[in-house]
Order: structure tokens, then sequence, then C-alpha cells
């Protein structure tokens, strides 16, 4: 049994953080799927990559530069081909875990973070176009995507809730996601079909904590607050799905929605490359894996369930760090403001690259 396997076994499914289209039509993401891994996450950032770093999508570019296509609409064609078709593999995974896994999801355009009536329709024309049921569209967990988030859940989309990094975002997400399974049921919608999970970012607080703790009386927290942050939502989610209000959903057929743990590779050299995968395993969780990532999981992780171990540690750590001044509620949501920046930026160089290739195509 592989390593991703057996973490199947413990009730946690690795997905895989990367998508391209060479990785498709080479056979290389079918391997994957045999090794284990049960889906597959992108963004801007993870397309913007693939479409710089490769000759892949050159003959689509061409072909749609001629037809006078913005790159707009060649950035939507190709990552709507790409999405689809790897779905396409997933979709024997999908159907034999009874809608657990096998899920590829896709991000509506990071310039609708903040439009909660354009991310509804962005979604919808998604979620239609690639007509496919192990399909997930990623929305920001902003303000404006929470009542997008309740909405689509409403409507029978999957959801994909990304960009959350403090137990407020948590909480805001889980709340959409019940209250949409409630608006599902009263709409005579199918609880048993929903499917989303909540996307949790790991490493980026510890990169803002630390520089914060450096020189302060806890600088034992260093490389800490993380896990103990994820380890607070988790012990937070047993409590969201339990007790009357989601035993009636439950009954119904709604599923637990599902926390995946999101940038998990290692930024900080100091620290073990697989700390944000051996720390957070556990029970309904999903973990996200970028390709370096996987491989020295794969060659190096330890298989144990984790994500209860040393929760009252956890919380604690939490505590002494806000005795030390760190404010985790603002820094998290300055993470969040960040993060969405960060696709849009990656969303614009994306479509500069596309420009700059129709034209090196063209000559």
């Amino acid at each position: 049994m592989s390593k991703l396997n057996a973490l199947s076994m413990i009730g946690q499914s690795i997905w895989f953080d990367y998508i391209q289209r060479s990785l498709i039509e080479e056979g290389k993401l079918q391997k994957l799927i045999n090794l284990g891994i049960r889906g597959v996450t992108s963004n801007p950032t993870i397309f913007e990559k693939a479409i710089a770093g490769s000759n892949d999508y050159d003959g689509l570019i061409g072909a749609m530069s001629e037809a006078e296509a913005s790159e707009d609409q060649i950035y939507e064609a190709l990552s709507l081909e790409d999405v689809g078709e790897a779905a396409d593999l997933f979709l024997p995974l999908y159907e034999s875990s009874e809608g657990v896994d096998g899920y590829v999801s896709i991000e509506v355009n990071p310039n609708l973070a903040f439009d909660t009536i354009g991310t509804i329709a962005e979604a919808k024309r998604f979620f239609d176009l690639l007509n496919r049921p192990n399909i997930m569209i990623k929305v920001p967990a902003t303000r404006e995507g929470i009542p997008a988030i309740k909405e689509l859940i409403g409507s029978g989309i999957n959801v994909n809730a990304t960009l959350m990094f403090g137990e407020k975002h948590y909480r805001d997400v889980s709340e959409a996601y019940i209250g949409g399974l409630e608006l599902l049921r009263n709409r005579g919608g199918q609880l048993d079909k929903a499917a989303s999970v909540a996307s949790f970012f790991i490493s980026r607080v510890d990169t803002a904590v630390d520089a914060e703790l450096l020189g302060s009386s806890h600088e034992e927290l260093r490389g800490k607050i993380s896990i103990a942050n994820a380890k607070n939502v988790y012990r937070i989610s047993q409590e969201v799905f339990s007790g009357d209000r989601w035993n009636e959903l439950a009954w119904a057929g709604a599923r637990v929605q599902r926390l995946l743990w999101a940038s998990t590779g290692t930024k900080n050299p100091d620290y073990p490359d697989t700390m944000y995968v051996d720390e957070l395993i556990g029970k309904n969780t999903v973990n996200t894996l970028p390709p370096s990532t996987l491989s020295f999981f794969i060659d190096h992780g330890a298989v144990r369930e984790t994500i209860n171990s040393g929760v009252q540690e956890a919380l604690q750590s939490l505590r002494d760090a806000e005795e030390s001044g760190i404010f985790l509620e603002t820094i998290t949501e300055n993470l969040q403001k960040e993060g969405v920046q960060a696709f849009i930026n990656s969303y614009e160089n994306l479509l500069r690259t596309i420009s700059f290739k129709r034209r090196s195509i063209a000559v």
C-alpha cells in the first residue's frame, strides 16, 4: 500500500496542487491517481507557471489568436479544457468513492473576489460549461465571497472555499456551507450530491508570525503557530458539524465540509520539508500538495493520525502568541487580502504571458 493510500485509510485525502496539459496527455496524472492522488487543485498562479514554462498551449493559443480571441478568452478555453480532461480521469474515483473524492477545482476570476453577483454568475457558468459532477468551483472566502458560497451550495454547485487563514474565515465559510445546504433542501435539491471543502492556508501564517516573533519573549513559538492555528480550526470543525442543526442535514444525506490544508509547502528552509503534512493528518481532511512536497512526503513523510495530538499545547501556543503582541486575526485578515492580490497579479501576468506567446507564434 502506498503512503497516499495509507493516509486515505486514516481519513485524509491527498490532492495534487498542480495542473498542466502535458501532465494529462502523457499519462502522468493517471499514474498519480494510481499512486493514490485523489483530486487536483488549480489557481491562476499554477496556470501562469504551466503556460509560461512550457509549449503545451502554443497550438491552442495560435489557433485562437487567428480567430481574434482575447487573452481572457484564450485563458478560459485552455483552463476549462485542462480541468475538464483531468475531471474525466478522476471520474471513476469520484464514482467509486460515492462523491467523496475525485474532484478537480477551478477558480473564478480573482478580480471577482469582492463581487458577490459576479462570482455567482461566473461560478454557475463554469459549472455549466464543464458539465461534470466532479468539478469544484473555487471561491475566495472574502466578505463578498461568503454569500456567493451559500448561494452556490444552495444551487447544487460544488464549492472549494479558498483563501482562509484564520478562525473567523473558517466560521464564516462553514456557516455559509450549512446555510447553503438548508437552502438547497428548501429548493428540493439533493443534499447527498453537494460537496465542499474549506481551504485553510498554512505556511503563510508562519511566515508572517515568525517575522513578528523575532526578538520577542516568545521566539520559541516560531514555526508553531500555523499548525496550532490549523489544529484549533479542526477542533472547531468538530463542533460545527455536530448537534441538532447539522444532524438534521446529515440525516437527509449532507456531507461534512472537509477542511483542506493548502499552502503546505515549507517556505522556511530551517523547517522540515514535510512538517505541514506530517502534523495535520486526520479524519475528514484533505491536504493539497505541490509537486515537490508530494515527492518529499512519499520519500520520508510519516503516516499517522496527528491532528488530534497536542491540541491543548497548540491552544496554549496561540494564547502565548497573543500575550506576545501577536494579533492573529489582524494578521490573517491581511494575509487574505494579500492572497487575493497575489492571485490578481498572477492572473495579469498570465494574460501578459499569453499576449507574448501569441506574438511569438505569429512571427
